[in-house]
């Protein structure tokens, strides 16, 4: 079963692929997670397993209960202030924490040989018309609705699509029903 590390922010996401070029993370873009991503990282637990790494200060803790509250058997990983704190000591964070911290706080838990599930292009959005056509973000919002992922734009709906290792023909098959269904309105 594959991992899938929740993370607060893009650096935080940098800093773990620094790391580990292959992991899938979930960012929740601060304390305000929404009721998408918490719905997103909840479809994701069906089939992944979900580890929360947040930073180490109230927002962190905060993130990590509206998580665990959806997801209660998410594992977490820990890191301490001290070991997460900026040059400048202005800011606390997992995107400040050294190489050997953050490998301390997943070891045991993030299963390191994690990879990309699905194979999905950009090219393959738009081959289905899913980028680029005037009712593209319209069809890829119906699809994103039935697959339970929130309404990404273009490149976190592929992000999204490949983590859950949907298959071109099953994206193609679910974007004919949906413009079929569209047709007839």
């Amino acid at each position: 079963m594959e991992d899938i590390i929740v993370v607060e922010g893009l650096h935080d996401e940098i800093r773990l692929k620094s790391i580990y070029p292959n992991c899938n993370c979930v960012i929740t873009n601060g304390s305000e997670i929404s009721k998408e991503t918490l719905d997103y990282i909840k479809e994701l637990s069906k089939n992944h397993n979900i580890i929360i790494f947040t930073d180490p200060d109230s927002p962190g803790e905060k993130i990590r209960s509206r998580i665990l509250e959806v997801v209660p058997n998410a594992k977490n990983a820990f890191i301490r202030k001290k070991d997460s704190i900026s040059h400048n000591h202005k800011k606390v964070g997992v995107e400040h924490a050294k190489k050997d911290v953050i490998i301390d706080a997943l070891d045991g838990i993030y299963n390191k040989e994690s990879k990309s599930t699905g194979t999905l292009t950009n090219l393959d959005l738009f081959k289905l018309g899913l980028n680029g056509d005037s009712n593209s973000a319209k069809i890829r919002n119906m699809i994103s609705n039935e697959l339970n992922i929130g309404m990404p734009n273009s490149k976190q709906f592929l992000k999204r699509c490949n983590t859950l290792g949907i298959t071109y023909e099953k994206l193609e098959e679910m974007t004919w029903k949906i413009k079929s269904e569209m047709k007839n309105i």
